[in-house]
């Protein structure tokens, strides 16, 4: 019963070592974008953008006032 519950105390460790590296993953990809300075106010925009617009619709589907 131990090894069970070693093996479950793993799990969160690769979920957070799995986002992390997603994350990680989009960033190295989009920093060639940061170095212009309209392409980076383009990015940010759009990822304020996608915020916003998940915000909205989570707070829409949850029927939070």
């Amino acid at each position: 019963m131990q090894d069970f519950f070693q093996n479950v105390s793993r799990y969160p460790r690769y979920l957070i070592s799995l986002s992390l590296g997603i994350f990680w993953f989009f960033f190295e990809q989009l920093k060639p974008f940061l170095k212009n300075p309209v392409t980076a106010i383009a990015l940010v925009g759009f990822l304020v953008g996608g915020f916003a617009l998940l915000y909205l619709t989570l707070e829409a589907m949850l029927g939070i006032n």
